[in-house]
């Protein structure tokens, strides 16, 4: 784990986190055998379609190093996620069966489930798998549609979320992103403004009255989304709308305007309050190290909904229903 994240987790939540090789760990575990729970978010990258989707990525097999831990563990449930590929992609199949099984010969019922934040109370249309198992005995897989539909809350949209935070630069929103922006001259066209490719980098602008595309770890420079002022607080029409209605009668429009100084880079904390973190909870490390930690994250609404159904299940208060096989 990041070492930032590591001072963060334990300024923020408490000292008991460990920073080092999960695998040197395994062993020690044994003596929380029985525990209630066991949660995890293996890294993602190399199942990722956005990274290099290789099964011999190092990050991959820490998968098989989570499932060591519940072995160990024999927690009385388990939480663990990842990205959508891992649960849709054929490329991916032969992983989810292996895994699937071994949780199962643990003892679990075990399904699992793609999520998306927006449901949850997150203003992101940010997609996640889950894989939830609970020590019951039987090999029948839990309904974890059906269960975790008393837990959706219908999101914020990215404007009203943003409107607890004061305007860049001041208050409870200091920290800004100098990275620049710039028009691509080989503009891409999709049919919306906030598609596509109209600038240089893969930050685009976000779309204040809906969701913003998953926030990447790698936020700091031009990958950062972008940010209307005009549109965010004087309730103008967004730029970009325009432009690419310009754009698209007339491609040259691209070689000669340039972007206006009212966009900008999101900061860390309009990217904090999108990823549902507290607004006191403190970041370690650099600015880029501040953005990684939070692209990285589960969104913190989306981890409470998922674990307040699985904790309530474990209390006796919602019981665990059944699908038809997997």
């Amino acid at each position: 784990m990041k070492k930032e994240a590591c001072e963060s987790y334990a300024l923020n939540i408490g000292k008991h986190i460990h920073q080092g090789d999960i695998n040197s760990f395994i062993p020690s575990l044994s003596a929380y055998a029985g525990i209630d729970l066991v949660i995890g978010g293996p890294p993602c990258q190399g199942f990722s379609i956005a990274g290099k989707m290789d099964e011999n990525d190092e990050r991959s097999k820490l998968i098989w190093s989570y499932a060591k831990v519940v072995e160990t563990v024999k927690p009385k449930a388990f939480i663990m996620e990842n990205v959508k590929a891992l649960a849709v992609l054929d490329r991916w199949a032969s992983v989810r069966s292996s895994l699937m099984k071994k949780f199962i010969e643990m003892g679990y019922s075990v399904n699992f489930i793609v999520l998306n934040a927006s449901d949850f109370d997150v203003p992101q249309a940010r997609e996640r798998v889950f894989f939830i198992g609970f020590k019951n005995g039987t090999i029948s897989p839990p309904d974890l549609g059906t269960m975790l539909m008393p837990y959706k809350v219908k999101s914020k949209t990215v404007r009203q979320a943003l409107a607890v935070l004061d305007r860049a630069g001041s208050g409870n929103n200091t920290s800004i992103c100098n990275a620049r922006i710039t028009l691509t001259p080989q503009p891409v066209l999709r049919k919306s403004a906030y598609a596509g490719m109209l600038f240089n980098g893969l930050g685009r602008p976000l779309k204040l009255d809906g969701y913003s595309a998953t926030l990447p770890a790698s936020m700091g420079g031009n990958k950062t989304p972008i940010i209307d002022e005009k549109a965010l607080y004087d309730g103008m029409t967004p730029w970009v709308e325009g432009y690419r209605d310009r754009v698209e009668k007339d491609v040259s429009v691209a070689q000669r305007e340039t972007v206006p100084s009212f966009l900008r880079r999101m900061t860390v904390d309009e990217a904090r309050v999108i990823q549902t973190f507290p607004l006191d909870y403190i970041f370690c490390g650099s600015q880029s190290a501040q953005y990684t930690q939070i692209g990285n994250a589960v969104p913190c609404n989306l981890s409470k909904a998922v674990c307040s159904m699985v904790v309530d299940v474990l209390r006796g208060k919602t019981p665990i229903q059944y699908s038809g096989l997997f």
